[in-house]
């Protein structure tokens, strides 16, 4: 798995950290543990060098009583001697004895040279030091055993805490690396946060150039200007589709008037004639509906401005649900008097108004969500045999959901993220005729959803159609009515003149409940 810049830098410095402890850590202990040695070593040569010389000066005197001379020379200290003496060996103590001393060095000293050695005993693996000095006037051989235990506990003690301070510098070093790749990636995250605003289609985000950090200045302006020359790209297209889908509306117009003057004659056309002219019909009012869906997409692709109101959401649907079924049953009448005969004696579909959510209110654009369930009735009326039910529910994370299901085949879950993409028709896309739509009707529904900051997804009606739920944010519960102040205006929202500063959105308070008149 590959690191991110962040771990790799917080590894960088941890690591960093890690070496330099280990460094300076077994600096400090190998030149302490040097140090100590050298004096320990060198205070136990003075101190069996001035013992030798006791010991020669007793034996020169005749003195035979070599183990209490021995006992004498190691009351109070923390060594042990030793002595050779007409290759006899006398010990100051019981602990101690000729066989600790190491076979070399006695050797070594016997045959008349003075040594010192450091080592381990091997029966209890306690550090010692051992000084030989030879006496040859008295054809002796003196030793001296020295404790090191003290000093072996202290170097461990040592050893112990420079690991602890290594471990701690460590965790040091790790934590400051994170700062610091926190500090250094932080203009980073402002262009990531800038990059995904504008992905969600606000294009006046930009960097500030004066607050950037001098290294990124460069990046920062051409940030800017990419997404200048992006703004100014998509405008451009959008006003081109408005004004191609402007220039369309006059000859399809006439056409219109045209197709008219022909159909009241329909009676004494020939049979083919009249099999041309219904397919004209069809597919000239399919491209009127084009036109309007372009025209609409266009305004949206602009940044059209967003009056949010505040309304029951029990109302607004209900309202919307009439506009869609009045939208359908105009599309039916027109196909019947063509002779299709398609959507004729369809009930309009039932709606459910969940209790919990009766009287919730929601922020939208009601002209908007009146275009939203318009275009998914229209699509239930299209492609899944009409709307069957339409209801009202609580949703996930606070929202407010409305769910329309159809009496269709459903959508395919590879097909539920593509039908949101403009001109997506899917399997319908072979089909002739009004009654298979333009594509665009479920790419608008998603644009006027993320306009209102809501939400629109394919789920499968129990009844094995096509579900399809828009979510909006809830305003207001049950007990958490707008307060009304002193003039009589409602408040949690704003006033007519009010503007979302976080959004950019203008916020009109609803004066009705329902839809515009």
């Amino acid at each position: 798995m590959k690191l991110g810049i962040a771990a790799r830098i917080t590894a960088v410095f941890g690591l960093g950290a890690l070496l330099l402890s280990i460094l300076m850590g077994g600096l400090s202990y190998f030149t302490t543990r040097h140090f100590l040695l050298a004096e320990r070593e060198t205070a136990a040569q003075h101190q069996a060098f001035a013992n030798a010389n006791l010991v020669r000066s007793s034996l020169q005197s005749g003195d035979s009583k070599y183990v209490d001379l021995l006992a004498s020379i190691d009351a109070g200290s923390n060594a042990h001697s030793v002595l050779y003496h007409q290759s006899q060996a006398y010990s100051g103590a019981l602990s101690v004895n000729a066989s600790v001393i190491p076979r070399h060095l006695r050797a070594e000293v016997l045959s008349g040279t003075a040594a010192t050695q450091t080592y381990r005993t091997p029966r209890t693996g306690a550090p010692d030091i051992v000084v030989g000095v030879p006496i040859p006037s008295v054809h002796s051989a003196y030793f001296e055993v020295f404790d090191l235990s003290d000093l072996d506990h202290t170097l461990h003690v040592l050893g112990l805490t420079l690991f602890v301070a290594g471990a701690v510098t460590t965790l040091l070093g790790i934590a400051l690396g994170r700062f610091a790749s926190t500090r250094a990636l932080r203009p980073l995250a402002d262009v990531s946060r800038a990059a995904g605003a504008i992905a969600g289609g606000e294009l006046d985000t930009r960097l500030d150039a004066d607050a950037a950090d001098p290294d990124l200045e460069g990046l920062t302006l051409s940030f800017n200007a990419m997404v200048d020359q992006l703004q100014e790209r998509i405008e451009r297209e959008a006003r081109f589709n408005s004004d191609v889908s402007h220039e369309l509306r006059s000859p399809l117009t006439t056409l219109g008037a045209s197709l008219e003057v022909l159909e009241a004659d329909r009676e004494h056309l020939t049979p083919r004639s009249q099999r041309a002219l219904q397919l004209l019909s069809d597919d000239l009012h399919r491209f009127q509906r084009m036109v309007g869906d372009l025209l609409e997409m266009s305004r949206a692709d602009s940044g059209s401005e967003v009056f949010l109101e505040e309304v029951n959401v029990s109302e607004l649907v209900r309202r919307s649900v009439d506009a869609g079924t009045a939208s359908v049953a105009s599309v039916a009448s027109r196909d019947g008097k063509d002779g299709k005969g398609q959507g004729q004696g369809q009930p309009p579909p039932a709606v459910h108004i969940d209790p919990a959510v009766r009287d919730w209110r929601v922020g939208v654009d009601k002209r908007r969500f009146e275009r939203v369930m318009v275009n998914l009735m229209e699509n239930a009326a299209n492609y899944g045999g009409g709307a069957t039910d339409i209801a009202v529910r609580p949703g996930a994370g606070g929202d407010v959901e409305v769910v329309v299901d159809d009496a269709g085949p459903g959508i395919e879950p590879a097909e539920r993220s593509k039908v949101f993409e403009r001109f997506y028709r899917g399997s319908a896309s072979g089909r002739r005729g009004a009654g298979t739509g333009t594509g665009l009707g479920l790419s608008l529904v998603a644009e006027h959803m993320h306009a209102m900051h809501g939400r629109v997804r394919v789920d499968t009606s129990p009844a094995g159609g096509a579900r399809l739920v828009v979510a909006l944010p809830v305003l207001a519960t049950d007990g958490d009515e707008p307060e009304v102040d002193g003039e009589g205006e409602r408040g949690g929202v704003g006033t007519s003149e009010d503007v979302d500063a976080d959004e950019g959105v203008r916020v009109d308070k609803g004066v009705g409940e329902g839809m515009p008149e």
